[in-house]
C-alpha cells in the first residue's frame, strides 16, 4: 500500500479517476468513489488542510472477489469526517479517515491495469479534456440508471395500477355475490315466514286484515307471531306472540307457543286457562322460552269479545262514534313467574267498530310507551275509513314515521261488518 498527498480538490479527483479506471471499475462505481471522495476532502482543503489517500489491491481468497481499498486520511481534521450520505457507502471509518472497499470484476486471471497494484497513478495535470472524458462515461452511466429505474417505476406503476383494478373489480364482484346471497337468504327467509302467518280466515260478518315487517328487512325472523282460526262453535280464535329473544331462536319459541294454545283450545280449554296450561307444557321442552301471549275469542254472530292477557299490550276498539278504550288484563306471560291471566275481559263489539291488537313494536318505536299509545290512538282514528285490508299496514307507516327502538313490527284488525255492507 502506498498514498499520495493532496492540496487541491481538482488533482484529487483526477487522481481518483485515473485509480478507478486503472482498475475497470464501473463508471457509475467510479463517479460514486469520486464524488464520496471529493466531498469529504473539500472540506479539509477549504480548512488550509492537506488529505492523504492510500490504494491497495486485495486479491480475495477462496470464493471472494478481488477489491479494491482506497483510503482516505485527514491527519488535520478538527472534528470527524461525516460520513452519512456518501454517494458510495464507507464500511470502515475513524474519526479522521474513511476506507472503502470496492469489488473488482475482472475476466478470471486477468489482472488490472495497473502494472503496480496498489499504486496510485500519477494526476494527469494541464491537459485538456478529451471528447470522452471519465465524467461524461459517469454521467452517462448515471442517467441511463436514472432512466432505468424509471422505467422500472413506470412499469411498477402500471403493474401495481392493473392489480389494484383487478382487485377492485374482484371486490365488485364479491359485493355483489355477497349482496345476491343476502337478498336470497331474505327471500327464503321471508317466504318460510310468509308460510308461517295464515292468511285472514273467511269468517261471514267479520273483516280481517295483518300487517308485518321485520326491525332488519335482511333477516325477517323474529319473535312476532300470531295465530287465529275459527272453533268449532264458530267463534274466532285469535292468538298473538311476542317471543323474547331474536332471529331465529325467538321464531321457533313462537311457533312453539302458538302450535301449543292452538292445540289445547281445540281441545276445549277455555280462554282463562290457556296461558296457564301452554307454559306447563312447555316448561319441561324448553325452560328457557318466555313470551307474552294476548288471547282473544270473538262471536262475530254476537259481537261478543273475550280477552285474556299474559304481559301484552292491550288490545285497542274504536267505536263507530269515534271513542277509544284500551282493553285491559292483568297477567304474566309464558315463562314469566305465575303465568296466567288474572281474569278474563268480556265486550261487546258492535257492527263498524274496530278492534286492533298488536305488539310493543308498533307503539315502542320511540321508547316511550304512553306516547306510542296516544300516538296509537291518533292513528287508528285517521285511518278507521279505509278499507280493513290497508288498515294496519297505514296505521303502522303513521307509528314509524320517526323510529328510535327498530323492533318487530305486528297489527291485526277486526270489524264487524255493518249490516247493509
Amino acid at each position: 500500500m502506498n498514498g499520495e498527498t493532496f492540496h487541491d480538490v481538482t488533482v484529487l479527483r483526477q487522481a481518483v479517476r485515473a485509480l478507478a479506471r486503472s482498475y475497470r471499475l464501473p463508471a457509475d462505481v467510479r463517479g460514486r468513489l469520486v464524488l464520496s471522495v471529493t466531498e469529504l476532502a473539500t472540506a479539509e482543503f477549504e480548512a488550509g488542510h492537506h488529505v492523504e489517500l492510500t490504494a491497495a489491491y486485495d486479491s480475495g481468497s477462496g470464493q471472494a472477489d478481488a477489491q479494491l481499498v482506497v483510503t482516505l486520511i485527514a491527519p488535520q481534521a478538527v472534528t470527524a469526517l461525516a460520513c452519512d450520505g456518501l454517494a458510495l457507502p464507507a464500511p470502515a471509518t475513524t474519526a479522521n479517515s474513511v476506507t472503502w472497499r470496492t469489488a473488482l470484476t475482472h475476466t478470471p486471471g486477468r489482472r488490472p491495469d495497473n502494472r503496480n497494484p496498489g499504486r496510485l497513478p500519477a494526476p494527469r495535470q494541464g491537459m485538456s479534456p478529451a471528447p470522452w472524458t471519465e465524467a461524461d462515461e459517469e454521467l452517462r452511466a448515471a442517467l441511463a440508471l436514472a432512466d432505468s429505474l424509471a422505467a422500472d417505476h413506470r412499469l411498477l406503476k402500471h403493474e401495481l395500477a392493473e392489480t389494484n383494478a383487478g382487485v377492485l373489480a374482484l371486490y365488485v364482484q364479491l359485493e355483489e355475490q355477497e349482496e345476491q346471497l343476502r337478498s336470497a337468504h331474505g327471500r327464503v327467509l321471508r317466504e318460510l315466514e310468509d308460510a308461517l302467518r295464515p292468511p285472514p280466515p273467511q269468517i261471514e260478518g267479520l273483516e280481517l286484515a295483518v300487517h308485518y315487517a321485520p326491525a332488519d328487512p335482511a333477516a325477517p325472523t323474529g319473535g312476532d307471531l300470531y295465530d287465529w282460526f275459527a272453533l268449532p262453535d264458530g267463534t274466532v280464535h285469535v292468538t298473538v306472540v311476542d317471543a323474547l329473544g331474536h332471529g331465529v331462536t325467538s321464531t321457533r319459541s313462537a311457533i312453539t307457543v302458538t302450535h301449543a294454545v292452538r292445540a289445547l283450545a281445540l281441545e276445549g280449554h277455555s280462554l282463562q286457562s290457556l296461558l296457564a296450561r301452554t307454559h306447563d307444557l312447555l316448561r319441561p321442552i324448553d325452560a328457557d322460552l318466555m313470551a307474552t301471549v294476548l288471547l282473544g275469542r270473538l262471536n262475530p254472530a254476537t259481537g261478543e269479545l273475550q280477552l285474556a292477557n299474559g304481559s301484552h299490550p292491550p288490545a285497542l276498539l274504536l267505536r263507530t262514534d269515534g271513542t277509544t278504550q284500551y282493553l285491559e288484563v292483568k297477567g304474566r306471560g309464558i315463562g314469566f313467574p305465575s303465568p296466567g291471566s288474572d281474569a278474563v275481559l268480556t265486550v261487546h263489539i258492535a257492527p263498524g267498530d274496530l278492534l286492533l291488537l298488536y305488539t310493543d313494536g308498533l307503539t315502542e318505536s320511540r321508547r316511550d310507551m304512553l306516547e306510542g299509545e296516544r300516538r296509537l290512538i291518533q292513528a287508528v282514528r285517521a285511518h278507521s275509513h279505509l278499507p280493513v285490508a290497508d288498515i294496519p299496514s297505514a296505521i303502522a307507516a303513521d307509528m314509524h314515521t320517526v323510529v328510535y327502538h327498530a323492533d318487530d313490527t305486528l297489527a291485526l284488525a277486526f270489524r264487524m261488518r255493518q249490516p247493509n255492507r
